[in-house]
């Protein structure tokens, strides 16, 4: 059973599996590094709908599907978010599907936020099989947030590119792995930043934290991870967590990757500085870092999904960008807590 350990940490005594990830992607996400990696690549990002909002809700439907269709089972929940107001991508995409559903919201963390629900959820027995699932939408993204695509904007060094896709992962009780053996919901972070194109520098510091309270709470050290993958700080953000990092005595530079740098090209892309977006962390996990675990390839992931919590109005009103994350274990091994 789960357990709270620490300060912020939940710990698994029986296995809490990942059977099957599913993964939908649009166009420049097909063209990047990880394109051929993705069960699925859109044609046309509009998804054959009139409007970039109901294109997003068809990713998420569809991508349920390939994720149903891989772990052969029908889940007995959803868990699922994305980053248009009150989850209407998740909510339009999933109502056809006849499935209890769970609507989350942790900006670009969210699928953090969804893993570990789900597997707190499945561990109680309050159900066998649980999905956990996010989408984000580039267009959609842009026009809520920032600036309506119409205008031309031209964006800074320090933006991210918002991930046109959808990730998700199902659950369940039974499975050889891997498995989530551990969770660490990270405090909300606040440091002042209010500029709507550095959402790395608003994410970093929680990402810190949510790290260094992970190790301290489960008595780890940074090398007992194979791999630290972060969710999307890019390139400015990433430079700022292992600053961060250094001065808590941490350094996770060899073992640390982010997901928006790795599933654009930087320079060939003109992303600036890489990827974010709810999907960002949950379809490269579904397409390279689960497929790099049941391979063997790592054995121990700490998968820390990042998000900048904002809305149009706050950010009009003067407030700064919050920043949260979550850290969830992943391991090829069930792990016997001694804490």
């Amino acid at each position: 059973m789960a357990r709270h350990t620490g300060a912020e940490t939940v710990v698994f005594s029986s296995p809490v599996c990942i059977t099957a990830t599913a993964s939908t992607v649009g166009t420049k996400e097909g063209e990047g590094p990880l394109g051929k990696l993705f069960d699925r690549v859109l044609k046309d990002n509009m998804a054959g709908e009139q409007t970039w909002e109901a294109a997003e809700s068809v990713m998420v439907k569809d991508n349920f599907g390939i994720l149903f269709e891989k772990s052969g089972v029908h889940p007995d929940f959803l868990i699922a978010g994305d980053l248009q107001n009150q989850c209407c991508g998740t909510n339009y995409g999933v109502r056809d599907l006849n499935i209890p559903t769970f609507g989350v919201f942790d900006a670009c963390a969210t699928f953090g936020e969804a893993l570990a629900l789900a597997a707190v959820m499945t561990d109680s027995g309050a159900a066998e099989n649980v999905a956990a699932g996010v989408s984000s939408h580039f267009c959609s993204a842009e026009r809520q947030f920032r600036f309506p695509l119409e205008l031309g904007n031209q964006r800074p060094p320090t933006s991210t590119y918002t991930v046109t896709g959808a990730g998700a992962a199902m659950l369940s009780k039974n499975g050889t792995g891997p498995y989530i053996t551990a969770f660490t919901a990270g405090k909300i972070t606040d440091y002042g930043v209010n500029d709507a194109n550095n959402m790395g520098a608003a994410m970093a510091p929680a990402a810190a934290e949510c790290i260094s309270m992970h190790l301290r709470d489960t008595g780890r050290n940074a090398d007992y991870y194979d791999l630290i993958a972060t969710g999307d700080l890019g390139c400015v953000g990433r430079e700022l967590l292992l600053q961060l990092l250094k001065k808590d005595g941490t350094d996770i530079a060899d073992n640390h990757m982010d997901c928006g740098i790795e599933i654009f090209d930087k320079a060939a892309q003109d992303t600036h500085a890489g990827g974010s977006g709810c999907a960002c962390s949950a379809a490269v996990f579904a397409a390279l870092l689960y497929k790099r675990l049941k391979r063997g390839e790592l054995n121990r992931l700490l998968l820390v999904p990042t998000g900048a919590l904002m809305s149009p109005t706050s950010i009009q009103e003067g407030e700064s960008i919050l920043g949260t994350a979550y850290a969830v274990a992943i391991e090829n091994e069930v792990i016997k807590w001694n804490i």
